[in-house]
């Protein structure tokens, strides 16, 4: 019996002296989920600094360090839309869910943007959400300190059909259309626009003459087919959308009238300072949209002006030609990609673009990608030969997982590059973070243990995440020199914060 208990006794020891000898393979197991949570590994290469972000569910906002400890918080009083962004000057900018919002649904609904100190004092809160309009998913701060904000636009089944929207393609609640706009905060509360766009003023169609934008679609390509959509989906009941409620995998605000209203799913908006352009990500066409910001309010609506003289008109789209009738389905390269950037000046790949490809079919299953790709752009804008697509046909580079089908995100996620070349990626709905290299080793990986208690007032949850709680839009890597950690004291919170627990 004694050598018995000396063997436990040996067996405890070795294993408390291995856990402090390797920090960094503690995890956690999560409230009977069986998901391993927590950092899982950190090797010598992975790039110095710090991680930001907010799972789907959470009222907070976490920046934790590469050993996976929490050194700093931000608590708002909603749920979040998606995005958080930390300014130089150390402020939190986030978007939330406005739990009063009417109207819209789907992933991604906001309503509200705020703004915080770096010790969590709130400095504007802004509400943009009423029956006509509403934020969702992303922004994208400028260097003026105006913000370009997304939103959806209602439109009546009348004037989708003035649109030339097929009846068929109509709800019964209408269409949802999208549109940017950029806002100047004032005071506490408050903005002034400053320049918007529109998806609905740059449509073509080529099913009913009589409406104003009839046109040949492949002569097009800087026009939108408001006609390119999938089928409406079946209706459902209304207590067969109750049971999906009930599931969370169902909004607040959905109805069996506005089942399919959304029409572009804009989900992510980037901004080039030297181009002056502004880049999207339109889910529901698989592809990226490309417009020019150096147009005023008049010539946003039109089809000339602004730097690039096309006014408001696609300067350049990828992913899709099917769109614009210049490709089949063999050309498609994206399907409900997120997160789509342009690489920052100084970092390994300038100028060019990254995205995050949720949904790959192989007859293996679904998985994800991160592509990079060069757009053909010269000094007058982006070639196009007649009759073609735009190029490329190929990525510069990829980020696939080594046995391919254990990288799946096939909603939310992201990826940026980092200033080393290294590429910080988001498997949204695991709630995985993890950082590879040029030939795609994993350097750093960490698993959220932080889901959230945020719940809407019917007691669903912010967004329609279903079982997935860990959920995030996206994770960012702050490098350890950015200027909002200039002069911070950046220590572990003592206690952390509590784990998630069913």
């Amino acid at each position: 019996m004694n050598k018995f208990i000396y063997a436990i006794l040996f067996v405890v020891v070795v294993v408390g002296f291995w856990r402090c000898q390797n920090p960094y393979q503690e995890i956690m197991k999560i409230g009977g989920l069986g998901m391993t949570r927590g950092l899982i590994s950190k090797s010598d290469e992975a790039t110095p600094g710090y991680v930001l972000f907010c799972p789907l569910l959470s009222t907070t906002t976490y920046l934790i360090n590469l050993n996976g400890e929490v050194v700093h918080t931000w608590e708002s009083k909603y749920g979040p839309s998606g995005f958080v962004y930390l300014k130089d000057n150390g402020n939190l900018v986030r978007g939330g869910r406005d739990p009063k919002a009417p109207v819209f649904a789907g992933g991604g609904q906001g309503g509200r943007i705020q703004e915080f100190s770096w010790e969590g004092e709130l400095l504007w809160d802004y509400k943009f959400s009423n029956e006509s309009h509403l934020s969702h998913h992303d922004i994208a701060l400028l260097p003026n300190g105006n913000i370009l904000v997304i939103a959806w636009e209602a439109k009546t089944p009348e004037e989708a059909k003035q649109a030339g929207r097929k009846p068929e393609l109509i709800p019964r609640a209408g269409v949802w259309s999208d549109m940017i706009v950029e806002l100047q905060p004032l005071g506490k509360s408050d903005s002034k626009t400053i320049w918007e766009w529109h998806y609905w003023d740059h449509l073509i169609q080529d099913y009913d003459s009589t409406q104003y934008n009839f046109g040949k679609v492949s002569e097009h390509p800087e026009l939108i087919d408001i006609n390119k959509s999938e089928p409406l989906p079946k209706v459902k009941t209304k207590e067969a959308l109750d049971e999906l409620r009930s599931k969370n995998r169902a909004s607040t605000n959905s109805t069996i009238d506005n089942e399919g209203s959304d029409l572009f799913h804009t989900n992510a908006i980037n901004y080039n300072v030297a181009l002056d352009q502004i880049v999207i990500s339109a889910r529901n066409r698989n592809e990226i949209l490309i417009i020019d910001h150096s147009t005023t309010n008049q010539e946003a609506k039109s089809h000339t002006g602004g730097r690039w003289d096309k006014g408001g008109d696609i300067l350049y789209r990828w992913g899709n030609p099917q769109n614009y009738n210049r490709g089949d389905s063999t050309n498609q390269q994206l399907r409900a990609q997120h997160d789509v950037r342009w690489i920052p000046k100084g970092y390994p790949g300038e100028g060019n673009l990254t995205v995050f490809n949720n949904i790959v079919h192989s007859p293996r299953g679904s998985y994800s990608i991160v592509l990079e790709f060069t757009s053909p752009i010269d000094s007058k804008g982006y070639t196009l030969a007649a009759n073609e697509s735009f190029g490329p046909s190929e990525p510069l580079w990829k980020y696939i997982a080594q046995d391919t089908t254990s990288f799946n995100g096939p909603f939310i996620s992201g990826a940026h590059r980092i200033a080393n070349g290294n590429t910080f990626i988001t498997e949204g709905p695991k709630g995985r973070y993890i950082e590879v290299t040029p030939t795609g080793k994993v350097v750093w990986e960490y698993w959220t243990p932080y889901a959230g208690y945020s719940r809407m007032p019917d007691g669903t949850f912010p967004q329609p995440v279903g079982p997935f709680v860990f959920s995030t839009f996206r994770a960012t890597h702050i490098g350890i020199d950015h200027p909002a950690l200039k002069g911070k004291t950046l220590k572990p919170l003592m206690p952390q914060p509590e784990a998630y627990d069913e």
